[in-house]
């Protein structure tokens, strides 16, 4: 077996092995560095690479959305919020600005962190029944 091989089967595994919390956080993760990235390209006036993480982070923030159990309360209003993200995002697509990116990367940072810490709350709480 090839090195490449072996590592796309490492990847798989770690990715089935993760946690929601943590798939979570990977997608957070992956939407925050695609935005730093677009403002990078954009500064080098590499367009095409530009609107590729672009595109990127408005798909993430798309699945985000489209994952949340609407069964609770607090999914209304992040879909608001993600809907926010979205337009914002398509703003930052259509013009072409990196303060525009800059705007956005707080309220998606804040996002990653609220998250987090409900995750960990949620595993306390886990670990506590099951003790």
């Amino acid at each position: 077996m090839d090195y490449s091989k072996q590592l796309d089967n490492y990847k798989k595994q770690a990715v089935y092995s993760m946690t929601q919390g943590e798939m979570l956080m990977l997608l957070y993760d992956e939407l925050i560095k695609d935005l730093n990235r677009a403002k990078i390209w954009l500064e080098q006036k590499k367009i095409e690479n530009f609107d590729k993480d672009i595109q990127k982070a408005l798909d993430i923030v798309r699945y985000l959305r489209k994952i949340l159990d609407m069964k609770y309360p607090i999914s209304r209003e992040l879909s608001r919020l993600y809907n926010f993200c979205e337009s914002h995002l398509s703003r930052v697509l259509a013009s072409r600005r990196t303060d525009l990116i800059e705007e956005i990367i707080p309220i998606i940072q804040d996002l990653r962190s609220a998250f987090k810490e409900a995750d960990l709350i949620s595993r306390e709480k886990e670990h506590k029944t099951v003790s």
